[in-house]
């Protein structure tokens, strides 16, 4: 066990706390480093940058700054896989629960409050959001890897079989991995957003390279670190600290057969072209508020809709997929004080 583990055990009473938490997001500072994953080792990188603490401005912890002469390791691991997967509905079919198994441990941990608590406060000391917020997050991904306990994950595979024109003949459809996958992510979900599409791949059998934004990243790490205590083997996926371009040249050298992203437009864009199409888009979305005719009649309600139109606007710097874009408001609304109360 590192120093750091031997040290936070004194503070965690958790058991599983204690077995794979390497950072306190209490006392982040610049000892604390985070750590690249390539076949199945935590690695340092040469580089590493400073994350600056928005609270008083020294420096919160350091990333690797991870550069292009030390993509090597991470393309020879992504080619290992091969493009029929590390598992699919012909072979490693005991994979499928293995990794049920993992998701039935992680529930475990995530029923531990001290490790619900551990990982809301990773979130907050990376994101500005708000405990409801930050609970919200965990809580949704408790419910995705609860939904994947038993035998889910194999019946993620589940295939289709149609009857052909004369006997004998049929057809059959199977779901089959891509093999080596990357997932790249933003910022404001460092736990929501990479482990539901990293789990995603795995599931299917896919080796994916996991790059999540590294102003969080090291948020993502921790939860992987958990993983790996939950059961999930070390080299069925990497874990990259790294720039946009170090990333696209690890996804463009290693020929990735798919690529997840998450993000802006633009980068979306540049990626279908340097990807050659091989790409999905989680893109951000334009969300339609309307207020009709009726309005409250209770000092109450109104305080409520001005409250639910300021979160859904401004929440977590108006920086998630829910976020209220624009809002039509029927004039008679004029007569009450509604706008008066957001601007308050």
């Amino acid at each position: 066990m590192s120093s750091l583990s031997q040290m936070h055990s004194c503070r965690y009473l958790s058991k599983h706390l204690q077995a794979f938490a390497t950072v306190d997001p209490e006392k982040l500072s610049s000892k604390d480093k985070g750590f690249n994953l390539v076949n199945g080792e935590w690695v340092g990188s040469k580089k590493y940058m400073d994350l600056i603490d928005p609270l008083n401005g020294g420096t919160m912890c350091q990333i690797p700054d991870t550069q292009l002469d030390e993509i090597e390791p991470f393309v020879q691991s992504l080619q290992s896989c091969p493009k029929s997967g590390l598992h699919n509905p012909f072979k490693n079919k005991e994979r499928y629960l293995m990794l049920s198994e993992v998701n039935r441990k992680v529930v475990e941990c995530l029923h531990d409050p001290e490790v619900m608590e551990f990982f809301k406060r990773m979130i907050q000391r990376v994101v500005p959001k708000s405990d409801a917020q930050a609970t919200g997050e965990l809580v949704v991904t408790r419910d995705f890897f609860e939904n994947m306990t038993g035998d889910r994950v194999r019946f993620l595979a589940n295939s289709e079989r149609k009857p052909g024109d004369h006997s004998g003949q049929f057809t059959t459809g199977y779901r089959f991995p891509y093999g080596p996958v990357g997932v790249v992510t933003p910022f404001n979900y460092p736990i929501e957003i990479p482990v539901l599409q990293f789990c995603g791949a795995l599931y299917m059998g896919n080796k994916p390279l996991t790059k999540v934004d590294s102003r969080v990243s090291l948020c993502t790490e921790q939860w992987v670190r958990m993983m790996h205590y939950c059961g999930l083997p070390k080299e069925d996926m990497d874990f990259l600290h790294a720039d946009g371009p170090t990333t696209q040249a690890v996804l463009q050298k290693s020929g990735v057969r798919m690529t997840l992203f998450t993000g802006s437009n633009a980068v979306g864009e540049h990626l279908v072209k340097a990807l050659k199409g091989k790409v999905r888009l989680e893109d951000g979305g334009f969300d339609w508020k309307l207020l009709g005719p009726d309005i409250p009649k209770k000092q109450e309600d109104l305080d409520f809709v001005a409250y639910q139109c300021d979160q859904d606007a401004y929440a977590v710097s108006g920086q998630k997929c829910s976020c209220q874009s624009i809002m039509f408001m029927h004039r008679n609304w004029r007569k009450t004080a509604l706008l008066e109360k957001m601007k308050e």
